[in-house]
């Protein structure tokens, strides 16, 4: 999936102009988008920020914090039965990695009652990402929604003040040059 990523980013860029690319992940999506903006941080082309919403550290720790888990992480056997192959077949999607390696401003969007991710996630990996030093010189940024708003694990969408939250962190003249 990074491969493709890294194939329709370099597509768009091409075609982009002066216009600023934005890679924005959402769930398991965000490792996929971690992974990519970390090749091309490392390739030195990075876009003009990364937005992750409801993102989570790693897929073992989200799997063992996934609803489907519920009933059977607590019997013996579960880390060695169902989360060692995951990781073993090479399956990370490790964001919690992949952010100390990340030089774009960042923004985090997470829902306190996602019930798919853990919110507690969002935040742990927005804690890893903050004090790293390739963000030394970029904004990062989380932002919570509050779970009165029930945006859940995929609604923050219909958040009346997202376009607000996205101008403030990628700046109004960025997002006036795209209108």
């Amino acid at each position: 999936m990074t491969y493709d990523a890294l194939h329709v980013f370099d597509w768009i860029k091409a075609r982009s102009g002066d216009n600023p690319v934005y890679i924005w992940g959402h769930s398991l999506g965000t490792g996929v988008a971690t992974n990519l903006v970390r090749r091309l941080c490392e390739r030195e082309t990075p876009p003009d920020a990364l937005i992750l919403e409801s993102p989570f550290t790693n897929i073992r720790e989200e799997a063992k914090s996934h609803p489907f888990s519920v009933i059977y992480r607590y019997f013996p056997g579960f880390d060695w039965f169902f989360l060692d192959p995951i990781t073993s077949s090479g399956i990370k999607f490790a964001n919690d990695e992949n952010v100390k390696h990340i030089a774009c401003p960042l923004l985090i969007l997470h829902a306190e009652d996602d019930p798919v991710v853990p919110f507690h996630l969002g935040r742990k990996l927005y804690n890893i990402a903050a004090p790293s030093r390739s963000f030394r010189d970029f904004k990062v940024q989380f932002v919570p929604f509050h779970s009165d708003l029930g945006y859940r694990h995929k609604y923050i969408y219909k958040s009346p003040e997202l376009p607000r939250i996205l101008r403030e962190f990628l700046g109004k003249s960025e997002l006036e040059r795209q209108h």
